[in-house]
This record gives C-alpha cells, structure tokens and sequence, in this order.
C-alpha cells in the first residue's frame, strides 16, 4: 500500500475535501451510501396516527437537484482518481437517487457491471397507499473503466448461493433487532444498511488485505464487516456522534480467520447443517431464533433439521414456512453466543470453510 497511506481509520471531515487529500490509486474497493436526497414534504404519518421515524436530517437536504448532481460529480470523481486501475466502486440507492448517479459516474469514464437489486425482506409499507410498497434498494457495481481488470470472486459467491451462479437480486432483510445501533432507545442512523449486504459485496469483489474506502461511513458498517472479513478499511464521517459509535462498533470486532486461497468449481464443498453438529459448534436442543426475534424460536434435533411449532424441516424449509417465500436459512437464523448476542449461523459455516481452506 502507498507508505503515505494509513488504513483502518475514520477521517473526520467532509468527504469531497478529505478525499482530495488522498493518494491517487491507493484503494482497492469504494463503497459509497451517499444521500438519498429523499426530497421529503412534510411529515409522515402511520393509520394509527403515529409519526413514522423518516430520513429528515440535515445532510440528506439539497436545494435543487443541480446542487445534488454537482455534490454527486465532485464525489464520484474523486473517488475514481483514488481507486486503483483494477478496483470497482459500490453505490447504493433509492429511485430518488440512483439514476441520477448512475449516469454522472458513466460520464466520469466508470464502467457499470452490474446493478444489483436489494430486495428487502421486511421493507416499510406505503402507509398512503397511493404508490406501491417501496421494497428494494439499487446498488451499482461498477469497475475504474472499460478495459480495467476487476476482482470478482465468482465461487465464493456460488457457495452463498448453495454452489448456484449468483444472481443480480439480493434477498436481505433490513437492519433491524439487536443489529440496529440504538441509544436511549432510539435509532442512532436512520439508514444503517445490514452487515449481511456488506459482507456479500466485500466477499464479492476485494480480497483479504485489500483497502476498502466508504466516503460516507456513518456507523460503520463497513469498516465493521472488512475488519471482520480480515479487510482494511478508511472511513470518511462529518458527524461527530457518527464517528463516536463508529468507533466503539468497530474495536469490538474480531477479526474471523480467512481462506488464503478462492476455492476453485471441483474443490467447492458444501457445508451442510449437521456438520455443525459434529463439529460441536451446536447442539441437539440448542434454540435458534429467526432474524434476531427471539420471540420466534426452532430446536435443533439429533439428525439437524429444526422444530418449529410443531413442524419440522431443514434450516430453510422452515425459514421458508416463516417467512412466506424464497429463504436461505444460513442468513436468517441465529444463535446465541456466550456474551448473550445472537450471531447468524453463517459465521459457523464461516469458520468450518476457511478451516478447510487452510488445511
């Protein structure tokens, strides 16, 4: 890495401004959560005549949409000339958004791979009902240019999709329960984007070691997955109390122990559930709790399938019958670890795959 480069850090300041002071082609990835610029009028209000809690703060407010497409130019930009030749870039976005940037970053010389469609699980109603239930976000994925080289790690991606190509559409539910920063009770950011969805894109498109740079780190999401994910990361924040929680999230991450090689289409092995079992990460009779609601709760028996009210069935066939359509259980039931948190069992299967890479 460049030696005038220090990783694993969040710089306090506006983005465009500590961008600049950057190193040209010194990262490896950039994951950008810019404003929305929501262009909200007036307040929201829920049929039980409760407000609901909207994204009204300051730095999502522009005063026209020139002014938005300039922020967006100047960004983008700089982002391009700090991204290394063979790096890609990751922006996330709304229909207030999305089409806007898509074509400045175009027009800047970027070159689109993909879009991939966040499709939330558990999204919130239109509580008007006078347009549908907005239930998906767009995330672009796009390399420095059109010639560029790029990282993509094709089979590690199939092994999330039970050793089937990945598709373009992501079923993830939304940051919510324990996962979601509260103080007081209260929301701490009112965008906060699941850990699963940044570990799907890092694990995607960088390597171990690579520098992932998010010019709007807000919580720190990213920084938290690339730490775990044995990244490194640089964070840009604005908001002091942002930058405060950030911090905390991330020192008490642990860095899981990954596979110093990308396991090829004949070595790919599949991981099924009762290997968890025999490994003794679980147990017969341990509880799982399905997407942090310890309200709902399965039993693991002796052959591993689970129980659940009355039923039972492999980790997704029951995730299935919960949820109501398409689910990988491996994302959406979770355990309970010895400091009391509830950890996705993904990580288990984590830890047996990178122990099997390094073997």
């Amino acid at each position: 890495m460049p030696s005038n480069l220090t990783v694993n850090r969040i710089i306090a300041g506006d983005c465009v401004a500590e961008l600049r002071k950057l190193p040209e082609a010194s990262v490896d990835l950039v994951f950008a959560d810019p404003p929305y610029n929501l262009q909200l009028k007036g307040e929201l209000w829920r049929p039980n005549f409760t407000a609901v809690d909207g994204v009204d703060d300051a730095w999502d407010q522009f005063e026209s949409f020139a002014a938005y497409d300039e922020f967006t130019q100047a960004w983008l930009g700089e982002c391009r000339r700090v991204l290394k030749p063979e790096g890609t870039l990751w922006v996330i976005g709304s229909y207030h958004n999305i089409f806007r940037v898509g074509k400045i970053l175009m027009d800047l010389g970027f070159w689109v791979l993909n879009d991939i469609v966040w499709q939330k699980v558990n999204p919130m109603p239109n509580f008007r009902g006078v347009r549908f239930a907005n239930a998906h976000e767009t995330l672009i994925w796009a390399k420095h240019s059109e010639k560029s080289r790029y990282t993509f790690n094709y089979q590690v991606m199939k092994q999330f999709n039970h050793g089937k190509q990945m598709r373009s559409d992501w079923i993830i539910p939304i940051c919510s329960g324990a996962e979601r920063i509260r103080v007081n009770g209260q929301k701490v950011h009112p965008t906060q984007k699941p850990e699963a969805l940044l570990e799907r894109v890092l694990l995607a498109s960088s390597n171990v070691g690579d520098i992932v740079l998010d010019p709007f780190f807000g919580t720190g999401t990213t920084g938290a997955v690339a730490k775990r994910l044995g990244r490194n990361y640089i964070g840009i924040e604005r908001d002091e109390a942002y930058i405060k929680v950030a911090t905390k999230r991330i020192a008490a991450v642990e860095t899981q122990p990954q596979p110093k090689r990308i396991e090829t289409k004949r070595r790919l092995r599949r991981i099924p559930f009762v290997t968890l079992l025999q490994q003794g990460m679980l147990a017969e009779g341990d509880c799982l709790y399905f997407r942090h609601d310890r309200g709902r709760t399965a039993h693991i028996t002796a052959n591993g399938k689970l129980q659940y009210a009355g039923r039972e069935g492999s980790i997704h066939k029951m995730a299935r019958e919960i949820q109501g359509g398409p689910c990988n259980g491996w994302e959406h039931w979770y355990y309970e670890a010895e400091d009391g948190a509830l950890v996705v069992i993904d990580r288990l299967r984590e830890q047996i795959r990178a122990q099997q890479a390094v073997e």
